[in-house]
């Protein structure tokens, strides 16, 4: 992978470069920040540039051998630990499961950790680094190189590292063999082992730029520029968040919709209008009709927030902000608390599988008591 297919984070690029270039690599990284803001790309950019045979002042060639190589992630020189989990006879250890971590990533380097447990169809276990792994890092760091100046390891997640394994790890660590690079890559810093933290030097990625993010899922999901500024507004600089409204977003409209009607029959007081809705509403799944409540109590919030003035901390969308320049005025002080707890009692009720018309019934009667307070 090269540093040009890797989302944004130029500054990272370039100190990463320079790194290089005036013999200042760090023996040990650790890789952190939020997960989504290409951590693990930017490793794999920056172990390729670094046995990259024909480098330029910015980027690997991606023709020479070593880059073909990395291109399918077949590089005798490039290693991977990640969290793997115990099943049937396969021994707990990265190599036992190469085969669907080259695929994930050849796939889309931006994913999670449980999408990476479900692409080993086990989301109901915990994944883990296990004690066996770390023979298997002694075992390959103490080989001299086959074909580039550096051996590289690439360590993602380690705070999902047991205890057995980092302190057999410790030494290698702080004192690996030379032209050795360990690159480890966190989403949760704070629970990376601090014997592990303090032998790496940290490199915080920040979220992708606003409008770098904007254009790489315009272009990736064929989305227009309005709707993908608004999904980059909640994005939080993440490409997994982007990816995740993305997906969701028909579920949103849906939610969307039946908020607004909600709020306009109630405000109006229309008991008819109120028990039909209840009445349709009832008729979703379990799951739709929690999304809906979860959905309607935060847009609450956001419409309490807007009155506040405070565009930089109100997260909507363009068609939520349009309604909320109506609407929020009536989201006050005096009833916020009263139309969120009805919301959440309906959750709690639907949750435990209580008659879904009565609750949606109840829940519009008691908006419309509350929501011209």
């Amino acid at each position: 992978m090269k540093f040009g297919k890797v989302i944004g984070q130029n500054d990272i690029k370039e100190k990463l470069r320079q790194s290089y270039h005036s013999n200042r690599l760090s023996h040990s990284y650790l890789f952190y920040g939020i997960p989504g803001t290409g951590k693990l790309a930017l490793a794999i950019a920056f172990a390729q540039y670094l046995s990259c045979e024909d480098k330029s002042e910015t980027d690997s060639c991606g023709v020479c051998p070593s880059c073909k190589k990395y291109e399918k992630l077949i590089h005798p020189d490039l290693h991977f630990v990640f969290p793997v989990t115990k099943s049937g006879s396969l021994k707990p250890i990265s190599d036992s499961f190469i085969s669907q971590w080259r695929e994930i990533i050849l796939d889309d380097p931006y994913f999670s950790y449980n999408e990476w447990l479900a692409k080993l169809q086990v989301e109901n276990k915990q994944g883990s680094i296990y004690a066996e792994e770390s023979s298997e890092i002694l075992r390959k760091l103490n080989l001299k190189t086959f074909e580039s100046d550096y051996k590289i390891m690439i360590i993602w997640l380690p705070e999902k590292m047991n205890i057995s394994c980092a302190n057999k790890l410790l030494k290698i660590l702080e004192e690996p063999p030379q032209n050795t690079v360990f690159i480890l890559v966190c989403d949760k810093r704070e629970e990376v082992l601090p014997t592990i933290l303090s032998r790496t030097q940290p490199v915080k990625i920040l979220g992708i730029e606003d409008e770098v993010l904007c254009q790489a899922i315009s272009e990736k999901y064929s989305i227009s520029a309005d709707t993908a500024a608004d999904i980059v507004k909640i994005s939080n600089g993440s490409f997994l968040e982007a990816k995740e409204q993305i997906v969701t977003s028909a579920e949103n409209q849906f939610n969307f919709s039946q908020f607004v009607r909600l709020m306009r029959l109630t405000y109006a007081r229309k008991i008819e209008d109120a028990i039909k809705w209840a009445e349709e509403l009832a008729k979703a799944g379990r799951e739709r009709q929690k999304s809906f409540l979860n959905y309607s109590a935060i847009l609450l919030r956001e419409n309490f927030i807007y009155n506040f003035n405070r565009k930089e901390i109100v997260y909507m969308t363009k068609e939520e902000a349009d309604f909320a320049s109506n609407f929020a005025k009536f989201v006050n002080a005096e009833n916020v608390n009263d139309l969120l707890e009805i919301f959440n009692i309906a959750h709690f009720h639907i949750e435990r599988n209580g008659n879904a018309k009565m609750v949606f019934t109840d829940s519009a009667f008691k908006i419309m008591k509350v929501i011209r307070k």
